[in-house]
């Protein structure tokens, strides 16, 4: 479909960001990709973080670049809420983050499990607990964080900020 509409591919999978997670996400090989270029594959270790506004920015910047080029940007994959992003006007915040107390929850969560983690989360904000997988982690933790930072759920912030779509 790229070469029907002489367009370039950018993904939009939160995992096919990293480096070396090619099998797990099946990512595209250079001859599926029959010589279509393909954008933000492979640009971060697993072990960088990377944020839905840091690829909202990004984005934005490589549609802008294609274009330019008389190309046409498609966006391709993933789950929805990183191209959500980039399609809909999400606001981001500079987040805060309490490394003190970041590292207390990987400690209770190495001693407790992440079922338990994802039970405490659960018991303090059941919106975002729905909304949050229980083994990932990160994103449990950080819901935590900002609970504990802000003394507001994550939902409750989103929808004052208007980050609810």
């Amino acid at each position: 479909m790229a070469k029907q509409f002489n367009g370039e591919i950018i993904n939009g999978d939160s995992m096919q960001i990293y480096k070396g997670l090619d099998i797990g996400t099946a990512k595209i090989t250079e001859e599926e990709a029959e010589g279509v270029p393909h954008h933000l594959l492979d640009i971060k270790e697993p072990t960088e973080s990377f944020s839905v506004a840091e690829y909202q920015t990004l984005v934005r910047n490589k549609i802008a670049e294609i274009q330019s080029r008389g190309k046409l940007p498609m966006i391709v994959g993933g789950t929805g809420l990183y191209v959500q992003a980039v399609l809909y006007d999400f606001q981001f915040t500079e987040e805060e983050v309490d490394e003190e107390a970041r590292k207390k929850y990987y400690d209770e969560l190495s001693k407790i499990g992440p079922q338990a983690m994802h039970d405490r989360l659960n018991a303090l904000d059941p919106e975002t607990a729905k909304t949050i997988h229980p083994n990932n982690t990160r994103r449990v933790i950080r819901a935590l964080e900002m609970i504990e930072l802000s003394g507001v759920s994550k939902a409750s912030d989103e929808m004052n900020r208007g980050n609810i779509p």
